[in-house]
């Protein structure tokens, strides 16, 4: 454990250097020792200063993913933690792991993915160093009806987290992506497993992609007109740990009481899409064109049609049609 020791010691110093002696006898381990779990943190990309007769310091604008980090900021540290610098997809891996008796709790974390999912079987793009992919596994009892609460419970934790943050408002669009400025900054993928004789879940995986960042190089030119980040280019210490914490603490926190009035309220405060006219969309069928109403209390999404008549949207996807 000297590499996550040794971590924890150079983040309470806060800036300050510390000899080699000093922290190989706090650690009771040799300066070889320190020295090799100093390259270690390096490698892993924690910038960490060394000067002769001084010591080493850990440069406060370090963002690294590690479980250590996150803990650091967690509240709810009955969590299991998976962290990853790169995995396929959070959410392909956690089913795997889920259909496997994996528990309740388990949360599993990445910098990168090379096959991040969004909905209707769409690619997620989710490149490393400006982003933050994170999935929760849940097992409630309730049925597959009510999975759109855990959604909208995701849906305020984000929002609220990188409010937070930021210091920049967001806005939910109806019914998983949240909003800074108008452009996609995070988007969220929920899939369960159904007890087909009862109808009740069995698990349910929220999977959550942030883009803290502009990518290297800009977002690919298909994405450009949509997509955000969520923070502007000054690099906050530890963000991304400090952002999964505060995420999956508000998400275990919500998901105790989905159907609570504060969560839908949260929601409906920050939703981005009633009094607005939309495109209906729907896989197979030509895009309907309707105005957004209001947002009812079972997170359905009241609109009217082109003939006048008004019908409830329990799922799928719209598009906000540009003012004119």
């Amino acid at each position: 454990m000297t590499r996550e020791d040794l971590l924890a010691i150079l983040w309470q110093s806060a800036d300050a250097y510390i000899s080699g002696e000093e922290l190989a006898k706090r650690l009771a381990v040799s300066r070889t020792a320190v020295w090799k779990a100093v390259g270690q943190l390096r490698r892993d990309g924690y910038r960490i200063e060394s000067v002769p007769n001084r010591g080493y310091r850990l440069l406060s604008d370090s963002d690294v993913l590690s479980e250590e980090g996150i803990r650091r900021h967690l509240q709810h540290q009955e969590l299991q933690l998976q962290v990853y610098r790169t995995i396929t997809s959070t959410n392909t891996v956690l089913k795997t792991l889920a259909a496997q008796n994996a528990p309740a709790g388990l949360a599993l974390v990445a910098g990168e993915q090379t096959a991040g999912r969004g909905r209707l079987g769409r690619s997620f793009y989710s490149p490393a160093d400006s982003g933050l992919y994170l999935s929760l596994l849940l097992r409630p009892h309730m049925s597959a009806v009510q999975a759109t609460h855990l959604t909208a419970c995701a849906a305020v934790a984000a929002a609220e987290t990188i409010e937070e943050l930021s210091g920049r408002p967001a806005q939910i669009k109806w019914v998983n992506d949240i909003l800074v400025n108008g452009r996609k900054v995070c988007g969220i993928l929920t899939e369960a497993s159904i007890d087909c004789e009862s109808g009740m879940m069995q698990y349910v995986i929220i999977g959550l992609g942030v883009n803290t960042h502009v990518p290297k190089g800009d977002f690919p030119e298909e994405l450009k007109s949509i997509a955000g980040a969520a923070f502007d280019t000054e690099r906050i210490p530890e963000l991304r740990c400090r952002l999964a914490a505060g995420i999956l603490d508000r998400l275990a926190e919500y998901a105790e009481k989905p159907e609570a009035p504060a969560v839908f309220e949260a929601y409906r405060r920050r939703s981005f899409v009633p009094g607005r006219a939309i495109l209906i969309l729907a896989p197979g069928k030509d895009p309907l064109p309707a105005e957004a109403l209001s947002l009812l209390e079972d997170y359905s999404l009241l609109v009217r049609l082109p003939d006048g008549s008004t019908t409830r949207l329990n799922s799928g996807e719209v598009s906000v049609r540009p003012e004119r």
